[in-house]
Protein backbone atom coordinates (compact mmCIF):
# COMPACT_ATOMS: atom_id res chain seq x y z
CA UNK A 1 0.00 0.00 0.00
CA UNK A 2 2.65 2.42 1.00
CA UNK A 3 4.73 2.09 -2.30
CA UNK A 4 1.33 2.16 -4.82
CA UNK A 5 1.23 5.99 -2.32
CA UNK A 6 4.74 6.45 -2.62
CA UNK A 7 4.75 5.67 -6.74
CA UNK A 8 1.29 7.61 -7.40
CA UNK A 9 2.88 11.10 -5.32
CA UNK A 10 5.73 10.84 -7.30
CA UNK A 11 4.18 10.12 -10.69
CA UNK A 12 1.95 13.24 -9.54
CA UNK A 13 4.75 15.57 -8.90
CA UNK A 14 6.40 14.05 -12.36
CA UNK A 15 3.23 15.26 -13.69
CA UNK A 16 3.27 18.85 -12.41
CA UNK A 17 7.18 19.26 -13.40
CA UNK A 18 5.89 18.55 -16.98
CA UNK A 19 2.95 20.77 -16.33
CA UNK A 20 4.99 23.76 -15.90
CA UNK A 21 4.53 26.35 -19.09
CA UNK A 22 7.08 28.92 -20.48
CA UNK A 23 6.02 31.36 -22.46
CA UNK A 24 7.33 34.18 -24.54
CA UNK A 25 7.31 37.75 -23.04
CA UNK A 26 6.74 40.94 -24.83
CA UNK A 27 6.87 44.27 -23.03
CA UNK A 28 5.44 47.11 -24.55
CA UNK A 29 5.74 50.53 -23.15
CA UNK A 30 5.44 54.33 -24.11
CA UNK A 31 3.18 56.93 -24.13
CA UNK A 32 -0.18 58.04 -25.60
CA UNK A 33 -0.09 55.87 -29.03
CA UNK A 34 1.59 52.90 -26.35
CA UNK A 35 -1.59 53.26 -24.63
CA UNK A 36 -4.02 53.67 -27.98
CA UNK A 37 -5.77 56.88 -27.20
CA UNK A 38 -7.74 56.99 -30.26
CA UNK A 39 -7.73 53.31 -30.66
CA UNK A 40 -11.54 51.85 -29.70
CA UNK A 41 -12.74 48.93 -28.24
CA UNK A 42 -16.20 49.83 -30.23
CA UNK A 43 -13.90 49.40 -33.60
CA UNK A 44 -12.61 46.16 -32.45
CA UNK A 45 -13.38 42.64 -33.85
CA UNK A 46 -13.41 39.90 -31.04
CA UNK A 47 -11.20 37.07 -31.75
CA UNK A 48 -11.53 34.44 -29.46
CA UNK A 49 -7.91 33.17 -29.72
CA UNK A 50 -6.40 36.35 -27.83
CA UNK A 51 -7.71 34.79 -24.65
CA UNK A 52 -4.52 32.27 -25.43
CA UNK A 53 -2.37 35.45 -24.62
CA UNK A 54 -1.62 35.89 -20.66
CA UNK A 55 -1.79 40.30 -19.99
CA UNK A 56 -0.75 42.51 -17.87
CA UNK A 57 -1.40 46.12 -17.79
CA UNK A 58 -0.88 49.64 -16.55
CA UNK A 59 -2.24 52.57 -18.50
CA UNK A 60 -2.90 56.55 -17.52
CA UNK A 61 -1.38 59.39 -17.16
CA UNK A 62 1.45 60.49 -15.29
CA UNK A 63 2.35 60.52 -13.09
CA UNK A 64 1.79 56.75 -12.32
CA UNK A 65 -1.08 56.56 -9.47
CA UNK A 66 -4.08 55.51 -8.16
CA UNK A 67 -6.16 56.60 -10.97
CA UNK A 68 -4.45 54.48 -13.58
CA UNK A 69 -6.21 51.59 -15.21
CA UNK A 70 -4.54 48.43 -14.70
CA UNK A 71 -5.53 44.82 -15.13
CA UNK A 72 -5.21 44.65 -11.12
CA UNK A 73 -1.84 43.40 -10.42
CA UNK A 74 -3.46 40.07 -11.71
CA UNK A 75 -2.81 38.27 -15.00
CA UNK A 76 -5.85 38.08 -17.15
CA UNK A 77 -6.14 37.48 -20.98
CA UNK A 78 -5.36 39.42 -23.98
CA UNK A 79 -8.03 42.29 -24.65
CA UNK A 80 -9.04 45.92 -24.81
CA UNK A 81 -8.02 48.43 -21.47
CA UNK A 82 -11.38 50.27 -19.76
CA UNK A 83 -11.33 53.87 -20.31
CA UNK A 84 -9.69 56.01 -17.70
CA UNK A 85 -11.49 59.82 -17.60
CA UNK A 86 -9.55 62.70 -17.68
CA UNK A 87 -9.58 64.41 -14.04
CA UNK A 88 -11.77 66.82 -13.21
CA UNK A 89 -11.15 70.48 -12.96
CA UNK A 90 -10.28 71.79 -9.71
CA UNK A 91 -11.80 75.07 -8.46
CA UNK A 92 -12.48 75.58 -12.38
CA UNK A 93 -8.81 75.12 -13.18
CA UNK A 94 -8.12 71.80 -15.45
CA UNK A 95 -5.48 69.36 -13.62
CA UNK A 96 -2.17 69.47 -15.49
CA UNK A 97 -1.36 66.56 -17.72
CA UNK A 98 -4.31 64.48 -16.82
CA UNK A 99 -5.77 64.06 -20.36
CA UNK A 100 -7.73 60.53 -19.18
CA UNK A 101 -7.87 57.73 -22.24
CA UNK A 102 -10.16 56.58 -24.60
CA UNK A 103 -12.68 59.48 -23.55
CA UNK A 104 -14.41 59.68 -26.67
CA UNK A 105 -16.06 55.92 -25.85
CA UNK A 106 -17.53 54.30 -22.97
CA UNK A 107 -15.84 50.87 -23.50
CA UNK A 108 -12.60 51.76 -23.81
CA UNK A 109 -9.47 50.89 -25.85
CA UNK A 110 -6.00 48.87 -27.24
CA UNK A 111 -2.78 49.56 -28.45
CA UNK A 112 -0.18 47.75 -30.24
CA UNK A 113 -0.20 44.65 -28.24
CA UNK A 114 -3.34 43.21 -30.14
CA UNK A 115 -2.11 43.82 -33.60
CA UNK A 116 0.91 42.35 -32.57
CA UNK A 117 -0.04 39.17 -30.86
CA UNK A 118 -3.08 38.54 -33.25
CA UNK A 119 -0.10 38.81 -36.67
CA UNK A 120 2.10 36.50 -34.79
CA UNK A 121 -0.91 34.17 -33.65
CA UNK A 122 -0.83 33.91 -37.98
CA UNK A 123 2.41 33.03 -38.08
CA UNK A 124 3.68 30.78 -34.92
CA UNK A 125 2.34 28.92 -32.05
CA UNK A 126 4.41 30.07 -29.34
CA UNK A 127 2.71 30.92 -26.24
CA UNK A 128 2.75 34.79 -25.18
CA UNK A 129 2.08 36.64 -22.29
CA UNK A 130 1.73 40.67 -22.90
CA UNK A 131 2.79 43.42 -20.00
CA UNK A 132 1.84 46.73 -20.72
CA UNK A 133 2.80 49.90 -18.94
CA UNK A 134 2.17 53.08 -21.00
CA UNK A 135 1.84 56.63 -19.81
CA UNK A 136 0.16 59.01 -22.32
CA UNK A 137 2.01 62.66 -23.08
CA UNK A 138 5.26 61.53 -21.57
CA UNK A 139 8.61 62.03 -22.37
CA UNK A 140 11.68 60.02 -22.35
CA UNK A 141 13.93 63.43 -20.70
CA UNK A 142 10.58 64.03 -18.43
CA UNK A 143 9.40 60.64 -17.22
CA UNK A 144 11.33 57.58 -18.50
CA UNK A 145 14.73 59.60 -17.62
CA UNK A 146 17.05 56.68 -16.29
CA UNK A 147 20.12 59.49 -15.90
CA UNK A 148 18.28 61.62 -12.60
CA UNK A 149 20.54 62.19 -9.58
CA UNK A 150 19.48 59.80 -6.70
CA UNK A 151 16.98 57.11 -8.77
CA UNK A 152 15.13 57.03 -12.33
CA UNK A 153 11.69 58.58 -13.49
CA UNK A 154 8.71 57.65 -11.94
CA UNK A 155 7.20 56.21 -15.37
CA UNK A 156 10.13 54.24 -16.26
CA UNK A 157 10.06 52.87 -12.47
CA UNK A 158 6.35 51.86 -12.80
CA UNK A 159 7.50 49.95 -16.06
CA UNK A 160 10.23 48.03 -13.73
CA UNK A 161 7.90 47.90 -10.84
CA UNK A 162 5.20 46.30 -12.93
CA UNK A 163 7.48 43.61 -14.60
CA UNK A 164 8.93 42.32 -12.25
CA UNK A 165 5.48 41.54 -10.05
CA UNK A 166 4.01 40.27 -13.02
CA UNK A 167 6.91 37.87 -13.40
CA UNK A 168 7.16 36.72 -10.03
CA UNK A 169 2.81 36.22 -10.29
CA UNK A 170 3.83 33.98 -12.90
CA UNK A 171 6.25 32.30 -11.61
CA UNK A 172 3.62 31.55 -9.03
CA UNK A 173 1.71 30.06 -11.18
CA UNK A 174 3.85 27.67 -12.41
CA UNK A 175 4.66 30.31 -15.71
CA UNK A 176 8.77 30.99 -16.72
CA UNK A 177 8.37 34.04 -18.97
CA UNK A 178 11.22 34.36 -21.39
CA UNK A 179 12.14 37.73 -22.47
CA UNK A 180 11.57 37.95 -26.14
CA UNK A 181 11.30 41.67 -26.92
CA UNK A 182 10.07 45.29 -25.89
CA UNK A 183 7.73 47.22 -27.99
CA UNK A 184 8.77 51.06 -27.66
CA UNK A 185 5.82 53.74 -28.96
CA UNK A 186 7.13 56.68 -28.16
CA UNK A 187 8.87 59.93 -28.96
CA UNK A 188 6.46 62.74 -29.78
CA UNK A 189 6.71 64.55 -26.91
CA UNK A 190 10.44 64.63 -27.14
CA UNK A 191 9.80 66.44 -30.38
CA UNK A 192 11.10 69.84 -29.26
CA UNK A 193 13.83 71.81 -29.25
CA UNK A 194 15.13 71.17 -25.78
CA UNK A 195 14.50 67.43 -25.92
CA UNK A 196 15.00 66.17 -29.32
CA UNK A 197 18.98 66.75 -29.32
CA UNK A 198 19.08 64.90 -26.63
CA UNK A 199 16.62 62.12 -27.23
CA UNK A 200 19.28 59.18 -29.05
CA UNK A 201 21.54 59.87 -25.67
CA UNK A 202 18.41 59.72 -23.11
CA UNK A 203 16.79 56.46 -24.79
CA UNK A 204 19.75 54.47 -25.54
CA UNK A 205 20.52 54.99 -21.47
CA UNK A 206 17.17 53.90 -21.06
CA UNK A 207 17.68 50.79 -23.29
CA UNK A 208 20.38 49.91 -21.93
CA UNK A 209 19.44 50.05 -18.05
CA UNK A 210 16.26 47.80 -19.08
CA UNK A 211 18.03 45.30 -20.10
CA UNK A 212 20.21 45.26 -17.33
CA UNK A 213 16.88 45.55 -14.39
CA UNK A 214 15.64 42.56 -16.46
CA UNK A 215 18.48 40.71 -16.46
CA UNK A 216 17.90 40.13 -20.21
CA UNK A 217 20.61 41.42 -21.98
CA UNK A 218 19.16 39.98 -25.26
CA UNK A 219 15.83 41.21 -25.29
CA UNK A 220 14.89 42.40 -28.78
CA UNK A 221 14.27 46.40 -29.10
CA UNK A 222 11.52 47.55 -31.35
CA UNK A 223 10.98 51.56 -31.23
CA UNK A 224 8.22 52.91 -33.51
CA UNK A 225 6.89 56.13 -32.91
CA UNK A 226 3.86 58.49 -34.83
CA UNK A 227 5.70 59.67 -37.98
CA UNK A 228 2.97 62.39 -38.87
CA UNK A 229 2.41 63.77 -35.39
CA UNK A 230 2.13 67.67 -35.51
CA UNK A 231 0.75 66.92 -39.16
CA UNK A 232 4.26 68.02 -40.61
CA UNK A 233 4.41 71.29 -38.42
CA UNK A 234 6.72 69.69 -35.92
CA UNK A 235 9.80 70.41 -37.33
CA UNK A 236 11.73 68.39 -34.63
CA UNK A 237 9.88 65.04 -35.68
CA UNK A 238 12.15 64.45 -38.16
CA UNK A 239 15.22 64.33 -35.71
CA UNK A 240 13.12 62.41 -33.35
CA UNK A 241 12.78 59.65 -35.98
CA UNK A 242 16.14 59.86 -36.87
CA UNK A 243 17.21 59.34 -33.32
CA UNK A 244 15.49 56.13 -32.94
CA UNK A 245 17.10 55.04 -36.43
CA UNK A 246 20.64 56.09 -35.32
CA UNK A 247 19.79 54.19 -31.45
CA UNK A 248 18.37 50.93 -33.60
CA UNK A 249 21.56 51.08 -35.63
CA UNK A 250 24.14 51.56 -32.67
CA UNK A 251 22.32 48.55 -30.06
CA UNK A 252 22.64 45.24 -30.19
CA UNK A 253 19.77 43.28 -31.26
CA UNK A 254 17.41 46.42 -31.86
CA UNK A 255 15.19 47.89 -34.97
CA UNK A 256 13.49 50.90 -35.96
CA UNK A 257 9.54 49.92 -36.95
CA UNK A 258 8.62 52.75 -39.11
CA UNK A 259 5.10 53.18 -38.72
CA UNK A 260 4.57 55.99 -41.83
CA UNK A 261 1.21 55.62 -43.56
CA UNK A 262 -0.70 54.09 -40.95
CA UNK A 263 -3.91 55.38 -40.49
CA UNK A 264 -4.17 58.58 -38.28
CA UNK A 265 -7.21 60.71 -36.56
CA UNK A 266 -7.69 63.82 -38.58
CA UNK A 267 -7.43 66.72 -37.92
CA UNK A 268 -4.68 66.57 -35.78
CA UNK A 269 -2.96 63.22 -36.80
CA UNK A 270 -1.76 62.94 -33.26
CA UNK A 271 -3.17 59.59 -32.73
CA UNK A 272 -3.70 56.29 -34.68
CA UNK A 273 -7.19 55.23 -35.34
CA UNK A 274 -7.84 52.18 -34.61
CA UNK A 275 -7.35 50.81 -38.09
CA UNK A 276 -3.53 52.11 -37.68
CA UNK A 277 -3.15 50.91 -33.87
CA UNK A 278 -3.60 47.27 -35.33
CA UNK A 279 -1.77 48.19 -38.74
CA UNK A 280 1.39 49.52 -36.39
CA UNK A 281 1.41 46.27 -34.19
CA UNK A 282 1.41 44.57 -37.04
CA UNK A 283 4.60 46.22 -38.50
CA UNK A 284 5.98 45.39 -35.13
CA UNK A 285 5.45 41.58 -35.11
CA UNK A 286 6.88 41.56 -38.74
CA UNK A 287 9.74 43.47 -37.91
CA UNK A 288 10.26 40.99 -34.67
CA UNK A 289 10.43 37.79 -36.85
CA UNK A 290 12.28 39.68 -38.97
CA UNK A 291 14.82 40.27 -36.80
CA UNK A 292 14.51 37.14 -35.26
CA UNK A 293 15.45 35.74 -38.58
CA UNK A 294 18.73 37.53 -38.54
CA UNK A 295 20.04 37.65 -34.88
CA UNK A 296 19.41 34.12 -34.19
CA UNK A 297 21.18 32.77 -37.20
Amino acid sequence: MLRRLTLGLALLLHGLVFAAETRDLILVAGQSNAVGFDAYAEELSADPKDAATMFWWRVGDPPPDEFDGTSARQWTTLQFQPRTPAMPAIDGKKVARQYGNFNLKTKGGFGPEIGMVRTLATKESRTLAIIKTAFSGTSVAGDWNVERSGQADACYRAMIDEAKAALAAAQAKGVTLRPRAFVWVQGESDANAKDSPVYAANLTKMLQRLRADLAAPDLILLLGVNTRFGNGKNAFMPKVVAAQQEVAAALPRARYVDTAGAETLPPSHTHFTAIGTLEIGRRFAEALLAAEATFNK
